[in-house]
């Protein structure tokens, strides 16, 4: 089997997308393929631009031409500029991006928690919920501080320094792609009194940290 038929019979298994992560973790699982290369991640990237059989759908997640209309059913659709202000581009760039970070929280060794109204959201194929590594806020602070931050998008948490079963922030992601940024300014003004903590805000393009 060629590299580039590899590939894309990963992405069939995979439901017809996937991210760059999930590629290189799944397409080496193929035995019938041999990768005689150093830079093999670098040639899954060059495959998936390069083969007509492949598109984009968002940065680092690509999909099967084939399975294109089955994606849109589920709401997974490319983005440009005719749809970009859809509410069901919006959806899916929302539940994707809180995906991506809760899934860089767990790489990090982190313990992550996403708001349980959130939960039952999918990045790509998966839940959100199954995800996160936390079922509820742990009671870090003040109550009051715990409910402001139990609606936040995506939070890291980290074990405590002083040896305490009490875990504590690390980072709070919001995911924006209005221009209706006022909740969320409003509620990193709240909480930057936990300072050092981390608390970044992100958005599609940027990444600021408050």
């Amino acid at each position: 089997m060629k590299q580039y038929e590899a590939v894309i019979e990963t992405l069939k298994r995979l439901g017809g997308c996937a991210t760059f992560g999930q590629l290189n973790q799944e397409v080496f699982k193929i035995e019938d393929c041999i990768w005689n290369t150093k830079t093999p991640f670098a040639s899954i990237r060059r495959i998936v631009q390069d083969r007509k059989e492949i598109f984009r759908i968002r940065p680092g997640l690509w999909a099967l031409e084939e399975y294109r209309s089955l994606l849109a059913d589920r709401g997974i659709v490319a983005q440009d500029v005719t749809n970009s202000d859809s509410e069901q581009v919006q959806e899916f760039n929302h539940s994707y991006y809180q995906g991506l970070l809760l899934y860089i929280g767990n790489m990090k060794k982190l313990a992550t928690y996403v708001p349980a109204q959130d939960k039952n959201r999918e990045c790509i194929n998966v839940k959100l919920g199954e995800i996160s590594t936390l079922d509820k806020v742990p009671p870090f602070s003040y109550q009051e501080f715990v409910d402001r931050s139990s609606t936040i998008d995506v939070m890291w948490f980290q074990s405590n320094s002083l040896g305490s079963d009490v875990m504590m922030p690390n980072s709070f992601f919001e995911v924006e792609h209005s221009t209706d940024i006022q909740n969320s300014l409003c509620k990193f003004s709240d909480l930057r009194v936990l300072m050092p903590v981390c608390i970044s805000w992100q958005m599609p393009g940027a990444m600021m940290s408050l």
